[in-house]
């Protein structure tokens, strides 16, 4: 059907905009907070485009929701703006004959939704924090980021390097303050390099520098001077994953019992639902009274998209806390929207078309 070819072609330009508009704004917010991360230390440099790859992945669910909301609702507020609502109705078109095309785009996307919060997005979490465990695994050299401090040992050891070596075999202008024995030495140097024993420990040999000592709460202090100063450094073991519904996959969560894993499910299969529920209560809310002026249905829409967001968010929170049943929490919020959406529906449909109440 033409008309049916041109809703959707009109759904999945206005989608594609709306998509590229909201990942540039999440992947922009996401990558400042990475870039502070990795200016402070907390995170290697070289780490910032995986960590944001994955993060991308985990928030994609809930972006393509959004987007299918909001590209539906604008589509349909576009053709009450230019009064081809007028001519739809006039014809003897009831509403609800938007469902089916709006169905047609909307399942494809939905089933996308589905398999990101099933499996992609617990795999992009799984990944992110074995990725973080390696990284913190990782030589006390390699976790230093030139130009600021960190802590190593335990926070026994606090490193400063001007600049690394792209290999980090060469560092220049070192600081190393550390504790041992009680007593508390400062070691300075303008260059080092690693070097490797025949046992396989590694050290980094410092050059032409200082080491100052002091006992702390006495007056004794010592300042020696060498050529060579080696510091032993160590890689350390990484840590499995916790365990965490966040990254087990949706296999695992089903054979689960316990409430933290409940909970997770009705996140996992309430965003995909929530998505198909939204994209059908666009139909009724792209109305536009061009009197109330051409924003006004998405002042309505936006508080609804948050308001059922965070009732899921609710239902998975205490469902994990065993407040609320899973089978309730299953389907509580779905069929609590539903009621406004039929209500939209049966308002738009018995005043939103005098044309046809004039042909009766």
């Amino acid at each position: 059907m033409i008309f049916e070819r041109a809703a959707r072609r009109e759904f999945a330009q206005a989608a594609a905009g709306i998509s590229v508009a909201l990942l540039a704004i999440l992947t922009s917010t996401q990558l400042i907070r990475l870039l502070k991360d990795a200016a402070g230390g907390r995170i290697a440099p070289e780490a910032v485009a995986s960590l944001l790859g994955f993060a991308a992945l985990n928030f994609m669910p809930v972006l393509l929701s959004l987007t299918l909301f909001v590209a539906i609702l604008l589509s349909l507020s576009r053709a009450y703006r230019d009064s081809e609502m007028v001519i739809w109705f006039t014809s003897g078109q009831p509403l609800t004959a938007w469902v089916r095309p709006v169905l047609r785009f909307a399942l494809p996307i939905v089933g996308a939704i589905a398999l990101l919060s099933w499996f992609l997005s617990p795999w992009a979490n799984y990944s992110r924090d074995e990725y973080k465990q390696k990284l913190s695994a990782r030589s006390e050299l390699a976790q230093v980021s030139p130009g600021a401090f960190q802590e190593a040992s335990g926070g026994r050891r606090v490193l400063f390097v001007e600049a690394v070596a792209e290999d980090a075999s060469t560092v220049g202008n070192i600081f190393v303050a550390s504790v041992q024995e009680g007593r508390l030495g400062v070691v300075m140097s303008d260059t080092g390099h690693q070097r490797v024993a025949e046992n396989g420990d590694r050290f980094v040999v410092l050059e032409s520098g200082r080491r100052y000592e002091v006992e702390p709460g006495t007056p004794e202090f010592r300042i020696m001077e060498f050529e060579r100063y080696h510091v032993r450094i160590e890689d350390g073991e990484a840590k499995p994953v916790a365990d965490s519904p966040k990254t087990m996959p949706i296999t695992s969560l089903l054979l689960d019992s316990s409430e933290r894993a409940r909970g997770e499910l009705v996140w996992r299969f309430g965003v995909p639902v929530s998505a198909l529920v939204l994209a059908l209560m666009a139909i009724p809310l792209g109305f536009v009274n061009p009197r109330a002026g051409r924003s006004a249905n998405l002042l309505i829409a936006i508080p609804i998209y948050a308001i059922y967001n965070n009732l899921l968010s609710v239902s998975q929170t205490w469902v994990s806390q065993g407040r609320l049943s899973f089978w309730i929490g299953l389907w509580a919020v779905h069929a609590l929207m539903l009621l406004p959406l039929l209500v939209l529906f049966f308002q738009r449909m018995s005043v939103g078309n005098p044309f046809s109440r004039r042909r009766r």
